[in-house]
């Protein structure tokens, strides 16, 4: 009897041991999970938290799915790391996760739809629940007063910012200036608050010629001491500008948005670990740089052949022949150095014997931009052509330009010149005859010079056997081309055909835009111009307006137009792979370029040898 249970004990083991390895199995691989948190409501122009926790710190490549527009993304993905420990009856258990957090601003009412994130937690991928949001342009009383008590929170954390610890001081270089002459105004920020960014643009002045003087993107603050308090400043913004009229001229003020990190002292501290473990709010603050009044005095009387120049400037010009023959080209070169407006000069003037030829001057324009003013060069290349044999002495340039420095007109010559001119091809009397040849133009054409051909009398081109023959190729040419057209505007009749063929070029023609919004790193635009060329793309070849384009539908008709499942999971891996790095952490440029060669890839692979057929 003893034996009998046994075995039946043994036989009891053998079936539950595969059972519990299963369930094991199950618990191992939906044992980490991913939850998305939004609230369902939210009120046009609330903020609200947008977070998806990971139940392990074993987290990697976290890709939230495709946020709608209407729904702006203020910040993230913000990323904090939880830990526990836990000891029960002698025994010790942990557990940790990870926490994205992003701040949502609801621009827009509607419904909205937030596809599932996904990343790859302990190796395996994994997907989070997706989120729905009712976005209303009234929200329940309830929520009323949420965001009532939101508005007046942030309101009040916002005026615990004062004009003592966060403001803008301006200055110019000068306050009374002559028309045309630079002013440099700065814009400087002080702060005894953390900063995070500052937007603000100057508007476009009719009264000045604007350039903002380039500054690096990275801020570096430094401490200066200001009416006894160390204050952290930085030059935020600067603006070279030049006068275009007289009188007292406003520069206005300007209101630049500010964001600032401010710690939240009231903050509830279960709250500030949901919210990645901070307890720290960004605060919207408006600084108001003030505005500034510029005299500006009238240039004194003009000289005639004043240039327009305000600054100070030096002079050069230069032959690149001393010894010409006639008819032969000489290059002069005149160059104007200087700081001022050297954009607004005018080409100083050239004065030649009437026996010169001149030509319009290629300018080089080789300045830049600095808190003096425009500086650099102006190059003038000017090509003149001698006519005629002899010695010429040719008259020095002149530039006059305005002198800030002495308040005055000062006049610049070049030295004169000295050019031989030798006598060019053919005869003497050929030079006079164009001598000549100018004065009886209008009256009786002079005899032409030169070699003659003379010809057979009934020599004549007219019903030649090459007159024939170029006539039989002439209608050979135009039948071919009737034929070619005809074909042509059959084809393009036919729409769909022609979209077809067309599809390629124009997604090459976008991939090129985002080529370029990638090296200038637009994220937003560089991959809503991916996307456009995806989807234009897939839309063109299936004759598939892109409003009623899926994946399933996508999937389907590349199917039965027989492009193996390879490239149409290749095709639709790269729709996801824009979608996904718009919000991916860690290296923006890098996903950018992933994308970008993703993309290219879909779209070659199915047009090599994989065409769609129409």
């Amino acid at each position: 009897m003893k034996n009998n249970t046994t075995d039946r004990t043994i036989q009891h083991a053998q079936w539950l041991i595969p059972l519990v390895a299963m369930l094991l199995m199950s618990v191992t691989t939906f044992g980490q999970h991913m939850v998305g948190r939004a609230p369902s409501q939210v009120a046009v122009g609330e903020q609200f938290r947008l977070t998806y926790t990971v139940n392990t710190d074993d987290v990697n490549d976290f890709r939230a799915g495709n946020i709608p527009e209407a729904l702006e993304v203020l910040m993230g993905p913000r990323t904090s790391t939880q830990s526990s420990f836990q000891m029960i009856n002698g025994k010790t258990s942990s557990s940790s996760s990870v926490t994205f957090t992003y701040i949502v601003c609801a621009n827009k009412a509607g419904n909205y739809t937030i596809p599932a994130a996904r990343a790859v937690a302990a190796g395996k991928q994994i997907h989070s629940n997706v989120l729905r949001i009712r976005v209303s342009g009234s929200a329940s009383s309830s929520q009323q007063g949420s965001g009532q008590r939101s508005e007046n929170h942030g309101s009040a954390m916002s005026n615990r910012i004062t004009g003592n610890t966060l403001f803008m001081k301006v200055s110019a270089n000068k306050r009374r200036v002559h028309e045309q002459e630079p002013i440099l105004l700065t814009y400087k920020v002080y702060t005894l608050v953390n900063l995070t960014s500052l937007n603000g643009k100057m508007p476009d002045l009719k009264s000045f010629y604007t350039r903002e003087v380039p500054l690096p993107q990275q801020k570096s603050f430094h401490v200066e001491t200001l009416n006894g308090r160390p204050y952290r400043t930085v030059t935020w913004q600067q603006y070279v500008m030049f006068p275009q009229t007289t009188g007292r001229l406003e520069i206005p003020s300007l209101d630049y948005e500010g964001m600032v990190m401010l710690e939240n002292r009231d903050v509830d501290p279960f709250e500030a670990f949901f919210n990645g473990g901070s307890g720290y709010t960004e605060v919207k603050k408006i600084i108001k740089a003030p505005g500034l009044t510029i005299t500006v005095d009238p240039l004194p009387a003009r000289p005639t052949n004043f240039s327009g120049g305000v600054g100070t400037f030096s002079l050069s010009a230069s032959l690149d022949k001393q010894e010409v023959k006639a008819n032969d080209p000489v290059t002069m070169r005149i160059v104007v150095s200087g700081v001022g407006n050297m954009k607004l000069i005018k080409q100083p003037a050239v004065e030649l014997p009437k026996d010169f030829d001149q030509y319009d001057a290629k300018i080089t324009d080789k300045t830049k931009l600095s808190t003096n003013g425009i500086e650099g060069s102006m190059i003038y290349d000017i090509l003149i052509v001698p006519r005629h044999q002899g010695n010429y002495e040719l008259k020095p340039i002149e530039f006059v330009y305005f002198d800030t420095k002495t308040g005055s007109y000062k006049t610049l010559r070049s030295q004169p010149f000295t050019l031989k001119v030798a006598k060019g091809s053919g005869s003497s009397s050929a030079t006079f005859a164009s001598e000549e040849l100018q004065q009886v133009n209008k009256d009786i054409r002079f005899i032409k010079t030169g070699e003659v051909n003379p010809r057979m009398l009934g020599d004549t081109f007219f019903a030649s056997t090459a007159y024939w023959t170029v006539l039989v190729v002439l209608l050979g040419i135009f039948v071919t081309l009737f034929v070619a057209f005809r074909q042509r505007a059959i084809d393009q009749a036919n729409v769909v055909k022609m979209r077809g063929k067309r599809a390629n070029k124009v997604a090459i023609r976008r991939l090129r835009t985002a080529a370029k919004l990638l090296k200038a790193d637009k994220q937003n635009e560089f991959y809503d111009e991916v996307l456009r060329a995806l989807w234009g793309y897939v839309g063109d070849k299936l004759n598939i307006p892109v409003a009623e384009l899926s994946r399933e539908n996508i999937s389907q008709r590349l199917g039965d137009r027989q492009v193996d499942g390879e490239t149409i999971k290749l095709f639709i891996g790269a729709l996801d792979e824009c979608e996904f790095a718009r919000y991916a952490p860690g290296d923006a440029h890098g996903n950018m370029n992933k994308v970008y060669e993703a993309a290219i890839e879909a779209i070659t692979y199915i047009e090599k040898g994989r065409e769609v057929k129409s």
